[in-house]
């Protein structure tokens, strides 16, 4: 499962990286989120979802 997050937020990354490079027609702010929120899942949900998930045992 937190693998699928780490993906999630690569696909998000991505997402935002074709928007700032101008090859999706959205807004530049749009992008921005994109890439705020890919990070995010990425490098701090993870961890976040492995402490909650290991206190429960």
């Amino acid at each position: 499962m937190i693998q699928a997050v780490r993906l999630s937020g690569v696909v998000l990354g991505v997402l935002g990286a074709l928007v700032l490079g101008e090859i999706l027609p959205l807004p530049e702010l749009v992008g921005y989120l994109l890439l705020a929120f890919g990070a995010f899942d990425v490098f701090i949900l993870p961890t976040i979802l492995a402490k909650r998930w290991s206190s429960r045992a």
